[in-house]
């Protein structure tokens, strides 16, 4: 086996200790950032002393979550987290998180709990990322470009191939989740990253509890038992149970809900996340709600402009950050749950993550 020991202590030394390189079972590289353990009122204004829900695996908190710096390739049908590759792409979720579980123990696909803290990390240190969301660079700093590594066509048929991928963490630093050289790279555009341990079914809001979907025997299958609602107060009910949360579609707005849903059309519908309305049997939402992003912390608030989407039919598994072309509607606060479990396009991929067990 190859011997990167020196590319790991390069990668430690110019990061400050703040990156690392971690070795899967076929002793190959990829490069990390310890995310540290963050309670809810750390990253949340008003929110309680509870660990967020990202750092809590198996009953056990976790001080840190390593999450790939770079969106995955695939070699060896394992993902690796390395600078300046194309990401690979044409993947669906149940192939992007056995691609994470090849790797080892400890390693998945990065939970929707753990993205959602990052999210509000960014937003409480007011490091929201930019990124390549308008066809090779940003729709509000143009000048901000990464380097391509795919082309489509913006207009099919009369328009010449544009910029569309670029090259893992090729963007400047305000692509990165600290607009500094040591964060996490690319969660704003580029291409939609698959999430695990969330999904809606017929609307109706389901998790993993915590980030659970961290451990290789958690069955996230469409006909999975493991599959948890969500209370009005905040508890965990089994799905299909009275007076779950819901999203709907109302006056133009995803609305959450604890009610029978009113839109039920199989088409995707959404609009900015600030925008998101309680239903009037709701007096407030629970503070898991705002934690997993699922209804504002601040309802009104700035939140970059980012768009929630959802598809009230069916299983819907998020995709989130947005791809090359979603222009204002990307970012770490995009929320997409219009895909079933099998999409695979040139702008969905996904990232993967590590835990110690």
């Amino acid at each position: 086996m190859p011997n990167f020991d020196d590319f790991k202590l390069a990668i430690e030394a110019m990061s400050g200790g703040k990156n690392t390189v971690l070795f899967d079972d076929m002793e190959m590289p990829s490069v990390m950032v310890p995310f540290p353990k963050m309670n809810i009122s750390d990253i949340m204004d008003g929110g309680s002393q509870n660990v967020h829900p990202g750092f809590k695996v198996g009953g056990v908190d976790k001080d840190k979550i390593y999450v790939g710096k770079y969106q995955s390739i695939v070699l060896n049908d394992r993902a690796y987290s390395l600078p300046m590759r194309d990401p690979k792409t044409y993947v669906n979720f149940d192939q992007a998180l056995t691609f994470c579980r090849n790797k080892g123990n400890g390693w998945s696909l990065v939970p929707y709990s753990l993205w959602c803290a990052i999210a509000l990390w960014c937003r409480k240190n007011e490091t929201m990322p930019r990124g390549n969301n308008n066809w090779g660079k940003d729709i509000s700093y143009p000048h901000e470009k990464g380097i391509p590594t795919s082309y489509e066509s913006a207009e099919a048929d009369s328009h010449p191939g544009e910029p569309a991928r670029c090259a893992t963490g090729s963007g400047p630093a305000t692509w990165i989740h600290t607009w500094m050289p040591d964060g996490i790279a690319d969660l704003n555009g580029n291409v939609w990253e698959w999430c695990a341990g969330m999904r809606l079914k017929d609307a109706e809001i389901q998790i993993i509890p915590y980030a659970n979907s961290m451990l290789a025997e958690t069955n996230m299958g469409a006909q999975s038992t493991e599959w948890k609602a969500i209370k009005a107060d905040g508890t965990l009910v089994d799905p299909g149970s009275a007076d779950t949360l819901k999203w709907d579609w109302v006056s133009s707005k995803i609305q959450l809900t604890k009610g029978a849903i009113t839109y039920t059309t199989d088409t995707g519908v959404g609009g900015q996340y600030k925008d998101m309305t309680l239903a009037s049997g709701l007096s407030a939402a629970p503070e898991l709600a705002k934690a997993l992003l699922l209804y504002p912390d601040e309802p009104g608030g700035d939140y970059g402009g980012d768009y929630h989407w959802f598809n009230p039919v069916g299983e819907r598994l998020p995709g989130c950050g947005g791809g090359w072309s979603n222009a204002s509607g990307a970012g770490v606060f995009d929320v997409s749950l219009n895909s079933p479990r099998s999409n695979s396009y040139s702008d969905i991929g996904f990232r993967s993550a590590f835990c110690e067990l």
